[in-house]
């Protein structure tokens, strides 16, 4: 497990990512180790439409999708040069599906050795709704977690 080689940091941009991110760098920095910045597309649901007598435009939900993946993975882009210094060896990642299971897919097939995520510290009725999706990675990974909750 000691040193980590290869860690894994999913970030969604939110404040309370950047602050994970940022303790994922000062790891890899520390150990020498590959950073792998994942951000997770949620898929757009295609619901078939048809309404008798009125006509519609055609709206390419597919194409629609590879043009969120290419600007999320632009976001990403931008992120990884702005905010992680040269010498750390950068991954970037970006998945379409379920954020926690595409997480969970992403560290086994990246082999990370550790996984670094931001918690948003939801408590109550909010948790019970919205759940939370660093709860599920460690739930179902066999990963070590490294949960980091925000000051704010």
């Amino acid at each position: 497990m000691l040193p980590f080689k290869r860690i894994l940091c999913p970030t969604d941009f939110s404040e309370f990512s950047l602050e994970a991110l940022q303790t994922a760098i000062t790891l890899a920095e520390q150990f020498s180790a590959e950073l792998i910045v994942a951000h997770i597309v949620m898929p757009i649901p295609i619901v078939p439409v048809t309404i008798k007598g009125y006509e519609y435009s055609e709206f390419n939900i597919t194409l629609y999708q590879e043009e969120l993946i290419v600007q999320h993975r632009n976001l990403l882009n931008e992120l990884i040069t702005e905010r992680i210094p040269s010498d750390i060896h950068v991954t970037p990642v970006v998945l379409v599906g379920n954020e926690a299971d595409e997480i969970v897919k992403c560290a086994e097939v990246e082999k990370a050795d550790l996984i670094v995520i931001a918690t948003h510290g939801r408590t109550g009725i909010k948790r019970m709704f919205l759940g939370s999706v660093a709860e599920n990675v460690m739930r179902h990974t066999v990963h070590p977690v490294l949960m980091i909750r925000s000051n704010k």
